[in-house]
């Protein structure tokens, strides 16, 4: 069991890779020269641009897949090198995105897979361990987390504030709904008096 927030990253690479070795998975996507491709290779790739399997943004791309599809890893593999070629560490956001139907996902109720809500980037050092000035973190710092963008995951404190809104806006809504019914009433009995009249 991690000690840390720190230790589950280090824990879900060491996890990922792990199994890429027992299968015999090598931990780069290399693009062989086109003189050398070798079709009987399922892991040989037609790509240029190496993906280096072992970085946490990698192994959190196919372990989601993984758990989605309800495969082993090794199935998700091309999959996870696509991704990662394609969009890079950001590419996760759509990813997850994409895994909920479409939907946007709200990094402040559900859990952010690759900073896990921490709201930083995990590869990056802190802004204490690298010395960084207290106002650089309202200033659009560099330290953010690529996937949700530094969105603070406090479900508990979210919500409480999303029902405190919901509830100001039921109260808005039951006093317009009285103002239109009176408005309502006088209407009618105006048209009451007229057709009485005819």
């Amino acid at each position: 069991m991690p000690t840390t927030v720190f230790d589950q990253f280090t824990r879900r690479t060491a996890d990922v890779t792990t199994q890429l070795t027992t299968l015999g998975i090598p931990l780069t996507a290399l693009a062989p020269p086109p003189a050398d491709l070798n079709p009987a290779d399922p892991w040989a790739s037609s790509y240029t641009v190496p993906v280096d399997r072992s970085s946490l943004a990698w192994c959190t791309a196919v372990t989601m897949l993984a758990d989605h599809h309800h495969t082993g890893i090794d199935r998700q593999v091309l999959a996870a090198d696509g991704l990662l070629r394609e969009l890079g560490v950001r590419g996760l956001a759509q990813l997850h995105s994409d895994l909920h139907a479409g939907a946007p996902v709200d990094y402040r109720f559900t859990r952010c897979p690759y900073c896990s809500g921490i709201g930083e980037d995990p590869t990056q050092p802190t802004c204490g361990e690298v010395g960084c000035a207290p106002w650089l973190e309202f200033a659009g710092h560099d330290h953010v987390c690529p996937v949700c963008h530094g969105d603070d995951y406090q479900p508990q404190w979210f919500a409480e504030e999303q029902m405190t809104e919901l509830e100001e806006l039921l109260a808005d809504a039951i006093e317009e709904r009285e103002e239109h019914a009176s408005l309502r009433y006088r209407i009618r009995a105006w048209l009451y008096r007229r057709t009485a009249r005819s």
